[in-house]
């Protein structure tokens, strides 16, 4: 039994030793590991060896205090220095340590957790800590996938050492230094070059090409979904603040460098480049143009080299955003007509930005010719910018005559031309005519000779012949404007040509004829920042004078209060009988609104009142913390708008920053109504100035930084506006409601409950309106088929009603207030726009996305029919419109914009009561219309519902077309022979 026992302990007495003599050696002292004595690490393999054996907390400062690269000396290990020990240092860092002691060392503010944690942060601060935290965020985000979410083992969150990398990553960024530091350190640490080109080449990888971004953004999402208390959006995982981030670290890297380093500059050149192809170009130029010009040390000679360096389409890209961004931020967005005003607004400005153009463009006549492809391209970026930004361009390039002579060219060239006419977008070619009128007047001041042999060329005089006989109105007013303008500069006063129409005399006309006086001069850069960004809130609200009187009345009343004398006070007896006993005392009620919630804690008694002014609205619509003073302020948004439109300048001062707000505001409490309370808000702010501020919300559809649904309730704003300034408000009241969408709003598949609701209800009221429409056009051509097959007209019973029945049936003539702007603020800037997107972004844009290019197509079919039969400008809407539908007859693939297709088709020709002008000016267009639709009518299948409605609609387009044709075939013949 003894083998099978075994010994536990064994202990030895003093008695046991006596007599082991000499055999006895003493034993070595243990060493405590956890004492505070003990010596630092002498090698990278040592440092490597006691992180790796998970080191308390005072070994762990030894070991970060001698890895701290601020005290690393020269010949000594520095983590700094990519290697195979500084990366395996590095891992067991971000793998190792931070899970195990971020949490700790973040708990605590006091010295001996402050300096770890800020000696981990200087460990990791180089380009082998930002790649090695990006690898290990990345591999979380893996796990994360696989594993289905966040999950919770044992109590312990998973998702905490993803939360710790991403804080430290946060951390290492926030600097604008960061950059800089980064190349010193590897300029001075590194010596080969081609060492730290590769080192410099893997950082920009990191940074700049959407790797980090990517993660980070990634990780955000994660970290905030399973969150019962959502956190502040990390600014790493927002493509915005992070390439702001990165455009203030180029810059400062750009502020610090030496003029002669090549090197430096060529490194801070390729991280700018990179970084312009994250997505969020504007973001970043305005962060480097910001940070050189008017930071603290304000240098143009430092962004000229910075330029310098770029590739060529990179320095264009560049240069037109900054165009953008000080056009966006600085200059008035409104087009008054008024001479003066156009004349002295927004001078300092103007000529801040003139001076920017200049010093970037100076010694570089790429950037030169750039401007003027911008001011003269087609698809330039001039087209859609505010007039005074063309102000700026053209000042800053009038001091090179050669230019100027070109720009005056080619702006002639495309103004006469008969294509450009007839099928350009008339926002391009009033763009092209303010241009081409400011730039003669500088030429004339310069050289009047030149302008008068140009005005004596084949180039002018045919430009002024087509315009004059072109179908369009709007074009031949622009061919009598510069006409009239020119020759009022180059001819005596007894020849000068002269039109004695009302259009050209009017405030219009005027103000296109005076643009030949502009005279700009070139400032200095400053100039933009001191002058003041135009439709801001930071102006001083006055309050109306009721308000005022109200206030003083109720401070004296209230000094009236604090000094009224007590007279005498009687008690009175509770015991005592009332005098009127015949008075019927009222029962306690059952319940109180105000006290139903048992805790006396929870009654609110404070509640808000409804806004009374303009500035109360904003601040309500603005407070998203306090659910019932934004419910308030958004149920009284539309009744308080309107209300207040005729009542001084209060909604017109404020008007912008409303749209803004009603644009970009989001269901936080999922309120019920919530888009129908939106939306009427939004179609008071339009109803206001609808020509202002239809140009401001078609420009706002395809520039501003909104979501799908949001850029569908800005289409949905235009078209129900567009109808109610026609007339048509009591008919469409009932559509702007949320509780209106069709049960199956979307014909195949429904989308999830939530986005369902986002999406449908946008563009709802687009969508019954123009299944109204569908019925109303196609329900005469039924009852005519009908009737046709019915048999002769002489056996047919006719039934014929009094005058008295036929006059109450009758409607009523409605003033149709959309006719007069129409064009001009409604349908000329969403085509023009769309033309513009479409030419810088192809078919990649959000607008040709199938929702939202269904909605923009239904929506433009609802503003032509709003518009009348009797519109002036009908005839350059339609040519405008027909181009466009048949450059996007390739996206009608997609069932829902096949149907907007045939729909803004039938539309087309159903408004257009002039058939022979149809025959005449748009023979082409129709044949092709008329051969497309043949081909969708044999392909379309009618057994389900969708084929059913597009063989519908595409036999009331055939219908329609071949009644121009048979009516007009002999006119089409010369045409038609043309188009075969």
């Amino acid at each position: 039994m003894e083998e099978l026992l075994t010994p536990l302990k064994t202990k030895t007495t003093t008695s046991d030793l006596e007599g082991t003599g000499n055999h006895l050696t003493q034993a070595e002292p243990i060493q405590d590991t956890h004492s505070g004595s003990i010596q630092a690490p002498d090698s990278p393999e040592a440092v490597l060896e006691i992180l790796s054996s998970k080191p308390d907390l005072n070994r762990l400062t030894r070991v970060l205090r001698w890895l701290d690269p601020k005290t690393a000396e020269d010949g000594q290990f520095n983590i700094k220095v990519p290697g195979p020990n500084a990366t395996q240092i590095v891992n067991v860092l971000v793998n190792d340590i931070v899970p195990d002691y971020w949490t700790i060392l973040s708990g605590q503010h006091d010295y001996v957790h402050v300096m770890p944690k800020l000696l981990i942060l200087r460990c990791l601060s180089s380009v082998t800590g930002i790649g090695a935290i990006t690898v290990r965020l990345r591999s979380l985000l893996n796990s994360n996938r696989n594993g289905g979410g966040k999950n919770k083992v044992g109590g312990v969150d998973e998702s905490e050492p993803m939360r710790n990398l991403h804080r430290i990553l946060e951390s290492i960024l926030e600097r604008d230094t960061f950059v800089i530091n980064i190349w010193n350190d590897i300029t001075l640490l590194i010596p080969n070059a081609a060492a730290r080109d590769l080192l410099w080449k893997e950082l920009i990888s990191v940074l700049a090409t959407g790797r980090l971004l990517s993660i980070a953004a990634e990780a955000s999402e994660i970290l905030n979904m399973g969150s019962s208390s959502v956190e502040n959006e990390s600014w790493i995982g927002s493509g915005n603040e992070y390439s702001s981030w990165l455009g203030r670290n180029v810059g400062v890297m750009a502020v610090r460098l030496n003029e002669g380093d090549d090197e430096a500059w060529k490194g801070a050149a390729r991280l700018l480049g990179k970084g312009l192809t994250l997505g969020y170009t504007d973001q970043m130029v305005e962060a480097v143009y910001s940070t050189l010009l008017f930071g603290e040390a304000s240098s143009m000679v430092n962004l000229r080299a910075l330029l310098h360096q770029l590739h060529l389409q990179e320095q264009r890209a560049m240069l037109y955003a900054m165009i953008r961004i000080v056009s966006k931020q600085r200059l008035s967005t409104d087009k008054s007509f008024n001479v003066l005003c156009t004349q002295q607004a927004n001078t300092s400005t103007i000529s801040g930005l003139a001076a920017l153009l200049t010093g970037t463009t100076e010694d570089n006549p790429a950037l030169k010719d750039a401007l003027v492809e911008w001011l003269t391209g087609i698809s330039g970026g001039g087209i859609g910018q505010t007039h005074d930004t063309h102000r700026a361009v053209i000042v800053a390039i009038a001091p090179d005559q050669e230019r100027t002579q070109s720009i005056l060219q080619r702006s002639l060239q495309l103004f006469g031309d008969k294509l450009y006419i007839k099928h350009t977008p008339v926002l391009h070619q009033e763009v092209n005519a303010q241009v081409l009128l400011m730039v003669a007047g500088y030429i004339h001041r310069s050289d009047p000779t030149y302008l008068t042999s140009i005005a004596q060329s084949s180039i002018y005089l045919n430009a002024i012949s087509n315009r004059l006989a072109a179908s369009s109105q709007r074009a031949r007013f622009l061919g009598m404007i510069v006409g009239a303008a020119i020759s009022g500069m180059v001819d005596p006063p007894d020849k000068r040509l002269a039109f004695s129409t009302e259009e050209v005399n009017n405030t219009e006309g005027q103000w296109y004829q005076s643009l030949v006086n502009v005279q700009d001069r070139v400032g200095c850069v400053d100039d933009i920042r001191r002058s003041t960004a135009p439709n801001r809130s930071n102006a001083k609200h006055t309050e109306p004078k009721e308000h005022e009187s109200s206030k003083q009345l109720g401070q004296a009343s209230g000094k009236l209060s604090t000094t009224s004398k007590i007279i005498s006070i009687e008690a009175i007896d509770d015991d005592e009988e009332p005098e009127d006993e015949d008075l019927v005392m009222y029962e306690k009620p059952d319940s109180d609104e105000e006290d139903e919630d048992e805790d006396p804690t929870l009654v609110q008694r404070n509640k808000p009142t409804a806004p009374v002014y303009i500035r109360e609205l904003i601040e309500g619509l603005r407070d998203t913390e306090n659910y019932d003073r934004h419910k308030l302020a958004l149920t009284t948004a539309s009744s308080l708008i309107r209300r207040k439109a005729n009542s001084g300048t209060e909604v017109s001062d404020h008007i912008e920053e409303l749209a803004t707000l009603l644009v970009g505001l989001g269901d936080k409490y999922e309120m019920e109504n919530f888009q129908q309370l939106r939306l009427q808000g939004m179609i008071a702010v339009l109803i206001i100035q609808p020509l202002n501020m239809g140009q401001w919300f078609s420009k706002t559809f395809f520039d501003g930084d909104y979501s799908m649904s949001q850029r569908a309730s800005i289409l949905t704003t235009l078209g129900m506006g567009a109808r109610e300034l026609a007339g048509f408000k009591k008919e469409d009241a009932a559509l702007t409601g949320a509780d209106l969408v069709p049960e199956n709003a979307f014909p195949s598949q429904k989308l999830p409950e939530k986005l369902h609701k986002v999406y449908a209800l946008e563009a709802a009221p687009v969508v019954a309106l123009a299944k109204n429409l569908e019925r109303t056009m196609i329900q005469p051509m039924a009852i005519e088929a009908v009737d046709k097959f019915a048999g002769p007209n002489a056996l047919k019973v006719r039934t014929f009603s009094s005058r008295m029945e036929v006059e109450k049936k009758r409607k009523k003539p409605i003033p149709n207030e959309l006719a007069k702007i129409v064009a001009e603020g409604f349908f000329f800037p969403l085509t023009g726009r769309w033309r513009i997107q479409l030419q810088a972004y192809g078919d990649r844009s959000v607008q040709f996305s199938p929702f939202l290019l269904t909605s923009f197509l239904k929506t433009l079919s609802l503003i032509l029919h709003a518009s009348g039969a009797s519109t002036l400008s009908l005839p350059q809407m339609t040519s405008e419109f027909w181009d466009l539908l048949l450059s996007l007859r390739s996206a009608g693939d997609d069932s829902t914009v096949l149907e907007a297709l045939l729909f803004a088709f039938l539309t087309l020709l159903d408004i257009n009561e002039d058939k022979r002008r149809l025959a005449e000016d748009h023979a082409k267009e129709l044949l092709e219309t008329q051969q497309w639709v043949e081909q969708v009518f044999e392909m379309a299948t009618g057994g389900s519902g969708e084929g059913e409605r597009v063989r519908v609609l595409a036999a009331s387009v055939l219908v329609r077309s071949k009644e121009v044709v048979e009516k007009y075939q002999r006119l089409l013949m010369g045409d038609m022979l043309d188009y075969i």
